[in-house]
């Protein structure tokens, strides 16, 4: 019998941007109590669509983790929204962030 695959989606803003949060917290068929349990999280940044975001270049991540870490922070969206505000903290991100509030002459 062939399981049935569960994937939850959100959406999100952040700091103007919409984003789609994607999230199987069984990704490869393992019970979520099982120490083998993986869960895939898809952050796609959809308006502006493909817009830089702290945790990738080019408006889309995917990413694997036990699905404890995403119940700890409060679910896939929290997860996100936290992972998102401590990578805006680091100065490549800052960096980042302060050229697109600059105007340029050339």
């Amino acid at each position: 019998m062939e399981n049935q695959r569960t994937i939850q989606i959100d959406t999100l803003q952040w700091e103007g941007i919409t984003i789609e949060v994607s999230y199987e917290a069984e990704w490869l068929g393992f019970r979520r109590s099982s120490d083998m349990a993986v869960a895939h999280l898809q952050v796609r940044s959809i308006a502006p669509e493909r817009a830089p975001l702290p945790i990738t270049e080019t408006g889309y991540r995917s990413h694997f983790v036990h699905p404890d870490e995403i119940d700890r922070l409060g679910g896939p969206e929290f997860y996100v929204t936290v992972w998102l505000n401590e990578t805006a903290r680091t100065q490549k991100w800052q960096d980042y962030a302060s050229k697109g509030s600059q105007l340029s002459l050339f």
